[in-house]
């Protein structure tokens, strides 16, 4: 990765610093899909349609973990900005690091959200309509800055080849569905009529946004598949980047029919309930169809020698939101298939967090995911 001459006074600086700012000249944006995947095993798990005992407590434990690891990573994401701003701006400049800075509005939304649909019961319902509604408004306002920054900075300073193109190139477009999805959560704290309509059709914009973004993009990274053959190892489980615009598109359709009634008057609330079911069905058997290629690619990369890489985080978030999509479905449909999927797919989800974030504290206490040396 490039990475531009340090000033030399900043060199100074760094030398006098403690060992944790050298550190922390390696934490890319790519951290925030820790506090993404996180969030998510809270959000998925207090949806899922299936009754377990202890399992809204389980949830919000990990929502607190969540939005403690969002305070850790904003802050020491701010140390990298003002310690290193040298490769804070190569990360920019980098096509491969770019896309990431899509996740800090994931993150912030992710976290945003589950505190309505969790943390309510802890630190209470105004509290959390208000932290949600902070971290909501920042991190769609990041995530359409985003969407429009990294793609404008591919086209014109990034040189880019067929043959980079991979599904990280997703994450910048992904962020305004994310906010489609977690919008309907604000609908009713919001006084009826002009507002409620509003933000509903603003997270009907989003969505359109971010879906027909993604079908742009999506054929490069199918295409490169199809002519370059697998992806490198590190790489592999970015393959399943892919399913979080599809999961996160179908939880959207949903949340927002769900909203509807009380946003948007007849006929156009009982189409949108049925256009929930009609998008979201076709949408999440593409997915099932996407996730068993991404399996199949991930157990011939484990074959061949894969060894851990912060990737592995790309393993949650996309298949917790198809979790959450699965739910709405069976809310809609009422139909057992969709409940099961769900709960095969939450069990999934949690396997590849707890592997994941072992692997990661792991990497932490070792030194190797952030070498402490300048």
């Amino acid at each position: 990765m490039a990475t531009l001459a340090q000033p030399r006074h900043h060199q100074r600086h760094t030398r006098r610093s403690p060992l944790v700012l050298p550190a922390l000249r390696h934490l890319g944006p790519n951290w925030y899909a820790t506090v993404m995947g996180t969030a998510i095993v809270a959000n998925a798990g207090a949806v899922l349609p299936l009754g377990i005992p202890g399992r809204l407590v389980v949830c919000q434990v990990v929502w607190a973990l969540s939005a403690l690891a969002l305070a850790a990573v904003l802050t020491a994401r701010a140390g990298h900005w003002l310690h290193h701003r040298d490769q804070a701006r190569a990360h920019l400049m980098d096509p491969a690091v770019a896309p990431f800075y899509g996740c800090l509005s994931m993150a912030l939304l992710a976290v945003g959200g589950g505190t309505l649909i969790v943390g309510k019961d802890l630190i209470g319902e105004p509290a959390a309509v208000a932290a949600d509604a902070v971290l909501f408004t920042a991190g769609t306002a990041i995530g359409l800055v985003m969407a429009v920054v990294v793609p404008y900075l591919m086209v014109v300073r990034h040189k880019v080849e067929p043959s980079q193109a991979t599904p990280v190139w997703l994450l910048p477009l992904v962020a305004p569905m994310v906010s489609a999805a977690l919008g309907p959560l604000l609908i009713p704290h919001l006084p009826a009529g002009q507002a409620r309509e509003t933000l509903l059709l603003a997270c009907y914009a989003m969505f359109g946004i971010s879906l027909l973004a993604t079908l742009l993009m999506l054929p490069l990274v199918f295409g490169r598949l199809l002519v370059g053959g697998p992806l490198p190892l590190a790489l592999t489980p970015t393959l399943f980047l892919v399913l979080g615009p599809l999961g996160q598109s179908t939880t959207a359709v949903n949340q927002l029919a769900d909203q509807a009634p009380q946003a948007i008057g007849a006929p156009y609330a009982g189409a949108l309930g049925a256009f929930a079911v009609v998008y979201g069905v076709p949408v999440m058997g593409f997915a099932l169809l996407w996730l068993a290629l991404a399996v199949a690619m991930l157990v011939r990369a484990a074959r061949d020698g894969m060894g851990f890489a912060m990737t592995w985080w790309a393993l949650t978030f996309p298949v917790g939101t198809c979790v959450t999509g699965a739910a709405g479905l069976a809310r809609h449909t009422g139909l057992a298939a969709f409940q099961w999927l769900a709960v095969v797919l939450f069990a999934a989800l949690v396997a590849a967090w707890l592997t994941a974030a072992a692997h990661t504290v792991r990497g932490l206490a070792a030194g190797t995911l952030l070498p402490r040396r300048a």
